[in-house]
């Protein structure tokens, strides 16, 4: 990528701390380079990833401007890029790199999903890139869900687990079961495709499970596992409790035939951006067809840093998307 004289304004992380060092710079547009893009963004999707980076949990450079998803227009096209056209609305993956928060982001263009005159607003296309496109992955690719399975996810009303629940329904899943942290949440995860929310320190009654989805961690993670089937798959993608890492042993795998995966979009994005924007298309055309619902709430960016604290205290269900104030 070569700089432009453009400038524009962009939210940035200075240095690593609390959520009041996220700050308003101006910086220089890039322009895209071979197959890549640049949109102009409407909205960025407000994530805990976002949060990790900010508190240095993430090793990134600073200054470092945050952001996984975003939906906008497409801005410029580099060489070599088909199919994508200057002023075509658009939701992208911008993981890989970052850069969401600001009027302008460059990604890859294989992490580009189009939105054609059917397809959601964009608000709601903002906050399809990272959550539901992660739900389609790992159920479909790395857990490999057959028709009939039992699924558990815990963080159910959150962003990820509220598409995770949906996704496993259009997947086939029999029974799908949610935990979540409070009894206030119950109810908002019952509306994602859920059989059944239980409390997440009870889940342990809830039977047993061909696949748990676990973006909590702590002793959650010892006890998904526990409730695994044979043959069953424990899916580690987070650890939001902030809790120790939890030991598993091969040999406890070996004898009860059960498998422990991770996924991570943004290492899953840079080595396979094909199949991620392939997942990102996939989530984008169920949510068109009414098929995936998303709970977005769209507040201005100049309110991020409240956003970020109610993230980080799990204050939120459902997915925020902040509005760029100038698109």
């Amino acid at each position: 990528m070569t700089n432009n004289t453009a400038q524009m304004q962009a939210i940035t992380i200075p240095e690593f701390g609390g959520a009041e060092v996220l700050r308003f710079d101006v910086l220089d547009v890039l322009e895209p380079g071979p197959g890549q893009v640049s949109i102009d963004v409407a909205y960025a999707g407000a994530n805990f990833a976002e949060v990790l980076y900010r508190q240095g949990v993430v090793d990134v450079p600073l200054p470092f401007v945050p952001g996984i998803e975003v939906s906008g227009r497409i801005r410029a096209v580099g060489p070599g890029v088909d199919g994508l056209r200057v002023g075509q609305p658009v939701a992208a993956l911008t993981i890989v790199a970052g850069g969401g928060y600001a009027e302008v982001v460059v990604t890859a263009a294989d992490l580009v999903a189009p939105l054609d005159e059917h397809g959601p607003d964009l608000d709601l296309a903002a906050a399809l890139p990272s959550n539901s496109t992660t739900a389609f992955l790992v159920l479909d690719r790395v857990a490999r869900i057959e028709p009939g399975e039992k699924v558990l996810v815990h963080a159910a009303a959150g962003g990820v687990g509220s598409q995770l629940g949906q996704v496993a329904r259009l997947l086939g899943a029999g029974r799908v079961v949610g935990t979540v942290g409070s009894p206030a949440k119950i109810d908002v995860a019952k509306r994602f495709g859920y059989d059944e929310v239980v409390l997440r320190d009870r889940f342990d009654n809830a039977g047993e499970f061909d696949i748990v989805v676990d973006m909590v961690g702590g002793a959650n993670r010892r006890t998904g596992l526990d409730g695994l089937a044979p043959m069953g798959r424990l899916i580690v993608m987070g650890n939001a409790s902030g809790a120790e890492d939890v030991g598993v042993s091969a040999n406890e795998l070996w004898f009860t035939n059960k498998t422990v995966s991770g996924f991570n979009l943004a290492a899953f994005s840079a080595a396979h951006p094909e199949h991620a924007g392939r997942a990102l298309r996939r989530a984008v055309a169920a949510a068109a067809r009414g098929d995936l619902h998303v709970r977005v709430e769209s507040l201005r960016w100049d309110q991020v840093a409240d956003v970020h604290r109610r993230i980080e205290t799990a204050a939120t269900t459902g997915k925020i998307v902040l509005e760029v104030a100038t698109r």
